[in-house]
């Protein structure tokens, strides 16, 4: 009954999988096995700050889709809804959907990937009109365009998804799918108009964040020794999260989640990647304040 559903802090729904890399450091044939797929490790990262989550989302049903459940539930996330399919889809589909819990989350997650395909594409849309806009619906744009059997067909889909979220961001090649346009404060205006009240617009060199009450925030890269890191964008999105939970203006929401980018791409990937809340504060009390036009004070 709906009186009797659980109010999460996030929810997020999308892909999971096995993530096999070689580390960073140790011999060249050693590999470490992570927890992939953007929506779960979301999830973890927003459970690291403080936050209680769940994940929607389907595994294989072998080992490794045990290794993914148990790894949800040893991080604090949820994994009620972490079901095991006989099929090659690793997401949900409209019928298991729980709808109130849905509505009852202060905030949804969801990634454009939902998008590529069926059932996941029915699903993702289903998902996002129950939500109808109750509280803060967060829409990954997430472009992936090997994920489309044809990446033409992708833009009415991703213009459909951005319809329904209060949150849209991505960087330039995700928000000119969803836009038509590349230029990134174009594409803000662009999201905006659609409907969405914040527009986060990841570039090179930095993040624009426009918010639809006029206050924008243009931030640059955070100093953290290190290289790309695959889980460095779920990290920015698990922090977004808290700081939208906690109710920040623009600019300390997306400095905050920037900085937790940069830790995750300065660690050994087979560290435990996702930071703390005072890692990532340690770390910007440690990088100088940009100024309101965006450039470092």
């Amino acid at each position: 009954m709906a009186e009797s559903v659980q109010h999460y802090d996030v929810i997020s729904m999308g892909r999971i999988g096995v993530d096999l890399y070689p580390p960073r450091t140790g011999t060249p044939s050693a590999q470490a096995a992570g927890l992939g797929g953007s929506a779960a490790n979301v999830a973890v990262a927003a459970a690291r700050l403080g936050r209680s989550t769940a994940v929607i989302t389907r595994t294989g049903a072998d080992p490794f889709g045990s290794h993914l459940h148990q790894t949800l539930t040893e991080s604090g996330v949820d994994s009620r809804w972490v079901t095991p399919s006989e099929s090659d889809t690793s997401e949900s589909d409209t019928d298991a959907l729980d709808f109130f819990a849905l509505r009852a989350a202060r905030i949804l997650w969801i990634t454009g990937t939902g998008l590529s395909g069926e059932p996941t594409r029915s699903t993702t849309l289903a998902a996002l009109k129950a939500r109808g806009r109750t509280g803060t619906t967060v829409l990954d744009l997430h472009w992936r365009p090997a994920c489309w059997s044809d990446p033409e067909e992708a833009p009415p889909y991703y213009a459909e998804a951005v319809r329904h979220a209060t949150v849209a961001m991505g960087d330039l090649d995700a928000c000119e799918i969803a836009t038509g346009v590349r230029e990134p404060r174009a594409c803000a205006e662009a999201l905006l108009a659609a409907g969405v009240e914040l527009a986060v617009v990841k570039r090179p060199g930095g993040v624009l964040a426009v918010h639809r009450d006029g206050t924008a925030a243009e931030i640059p890269p955070v100093a953290a020794a290190g290289a790309d890191a695959p889980d460095a964008e779920d990290a920015f999105g698990g922090a977004l999260c808290h700081g939208l939970l906690s109710g920040w203006e623009v600019e300390r929401l997306v400095r905050y989640a920037h900085a937790a980018g940069a830790l995750v791409a300065s660690r050994p990937t087979e560290s435990p990647a996702m930071p703390t809340a005072t890692e990532i504060e340690d770390l910007l009390a440690r990088t100088p304040q940009p100024s309101p036009t965006g450039t470092t004070a």
